[in-house]
């Protein structure tokens, strides 16, 4: 007698759950190719870069499986480590914010607001995103240009790099949002 393992039938949650997981990499496939082929290629002052791959954390909803975001952020910044021939650069600053995320989030929200929340101008409020976002951006920028640099000899070439890349990507990141949302 042969034995036949049990499947487990497909429910709207995993079937919700594995299009969830999808979508993020057609997320990170298309960022990437925004970034390498068009992104990268803007330099404002020698010095700013847009990052929009940076806006990929942002979209994880407040249950989302903390794993899960890392193993996402970390293959997002791989991805783009080898689009603009970083090597580890954005991979672990990008990890390290997936890791911060979930907990500056929840200083953001309620304890009442729903575990599916995704944060975003629409459900959070312009003022309060934009100050999450910026957080977020700001630590990304600091570490990804203090890896990059590896010293801080040319201080004010690092800071003019972390300044103009943060304020390019949140214009970029807040006017996808409001595009998305509306």
């Amino acid at each position: 007698m042969c034995y036949v393992p049990h499947r487990i039938p497909f429910t709207k949650a995993r079937i919700k759950e594995r299009f969830g997981f999808m979508k993020y990499i057609l997320f990170i496939i298309s960022f990437g190719l925004i970034q390498a082929l068009f992104l990268n290629h803007i330099h404002i002052f020698g010095m700013a870069t847009p990052l929009l791959y940076v806006y990929l954390p942002l979209l994880f909803h407040r249950s989302y499986p903390r794993w899960a975001q890392m193993s996402l952020c970390f293959l997002t910044g791989l991805a783009m480590d080898m689009f603009t021939n970083t090597p580890g650069l954005a991979a672990a600053s990008l990890t390290l914010i997936g890791f911060i995320k979930p907990y500056l989030l929840e200083l953001y929200l309620k304890k009442e607001d729903e575990p599916d929340f995704k944060p975003s101008i629409s459900t959070m409020g312009f003022v309060k995103y934009l100050s999450y976002a910026f957080l977020l951006i700001l630590i990304y920028c600091f570490i990804f240009f203090s890896l990059e640099a590896f010293s801080f000899t040319h201080w004010l070439l690092w800071l003019e790099s972390i300044a103009g890349s943060l304020i390019l990507t949140l214009i970029l990141i807040l006017t996808i949002d409001s595009l998305r949302r509306s």
